[in-house]
């Protein structure tokens, strides 16, 4: 994780920034234990499992694209990226994983997206 160059303008996005970077050194991911990262936009949704020893991402769920068909508010999606993510971690016979929250604060959106993993037998 590079550290930004320059300042950053906005007081919020700052803050972010060294969340993420204190977050990310603590945090890595392993096949059998990734890391799930979680990006957030004001519509959509996007989370990534991903190895840190190798720099692969194992795969990738999105409330977004061409053949995504979701529907209603954020939280609603976030319950459905929930079951999906879980289903394909089980798929790979993973049962734990670390929840990377990528800077945002753990509330609403974000602690319904892993509270649907959690529900669904994923370990963090």
């Amino acid at each position: 994780m590079r550290k930004q160059n320059g300042k950053i303008k906005s007081d919020s996005m700052a803050k972010r920034a060294r969340r993420k970077l204190k977050i990310r050194k603590t945090i890595s991911g392993t096949k059998e234990m990734p890391r799930l990262c979680a990006n957030k936009s004001n519509k959509h949704i996007l989370i990534q499992a991903i190895d840190d020893e190798t720099g692969v991402t194992l795969f990738t769920c999105k409330s977004f694209g061409k053949n995504v068909e979701m529907s209603g508010c954020k939280k609603d999606k976030a319950k459905v990226l929930g079951v999906e993510v879980a289903s394909k971690l089980k798929e790979n016979n993973i049962d734990k994983a670390v929840f990377d929250r990528n800077g945002y604060k753990y509330t609403g959106v974000l602690t319904i997206l892993a509270d649907s993993i959690r529900e669904n037998g994923i370990k963090f």
